[in-house]
């Protein structure tokens, strides 16, 4: 299931080349879809994990689209 934000993702893809261009954002945008799906399955009970390493994953997941945030910020201020 793709969520809003990765459909404004992919939109940005389409639009400035950031996903295709930017090997990092590439790496981040990866390893936020991994742990994307880790804290979904884990939350479905599919995997097996105490509350504090979910809590970790979370906050994993939330540093990695912050990180992608303000690269995407200032791809659009650049390329304005």
């Amino acid at each position: 299931m793709i969520d809003r934000n990765d459909v404004d993702l992919v939109n940005l893809k389409s639009q400035n080349n950031i996903f295709n261009n930017n090997k990092y954002f590439k790496r981040l945008y990866d390893k936020h879809s991994v742990l994307k799906n880790t804290v979904k399955e884990a939350n479905e009970g599919n995997v097996s994990m105490d509350q504090f390493s979910l809590e970790e994953l979370k906050k994993a997941k939330l540093d990695l689209k912050d990180q992608m945030s303000f690269m995407i910020q200032n791809h659009k201020y650049e390329h304005a």
